[in-house]
């Protein structure tokens, strides 16, 4: 099994990478193509944040590399504006590293 990393991609409807206005229904659907898509690339989905209003999503997922992510976008024709390679900082994290 290969080594998982922690990413974040964005969505932003200013740069036409999420819908101007989106139904729950359709948003629904395209979820979940995007999941399965995700199954099939080894991509495993963390959460995903999504601002109706402001036109903005983010989607925090594990996978091995960013080539998964990029390709489970493309299966389902969703654009992205960035995929990043983060680490967590919450608190706990903080914590337990700290000596």
């Amino acid at each position: 099994m290969k080594k998982m990393k922690l990413f974040v991609d964005t969505h932003d409807k200013r740069t036409g990478t999420f819908p101007e206005a989106i139904e729950k229904g359709v948003f629904a659907d395209v979820y979940r193509k995007y999941a399965q898509a995700c199954e099939d690339e080894g991509v495993v989905i963390v959460n995903t944040m999504v601002s109706a209003e402001d036109g903005r999503m983010y989607c925090i997922n594990l996978a091995p590399d960013i080539a998964s992510i990029r390709r489970a976008h493309e299966k389902v024709g969703l654009d992205f504006d960035s995929i990043s390679e983060v680490s967590t900082a919450s608190p706990g994290d903080i914590y337990f590293s700290w000596k």
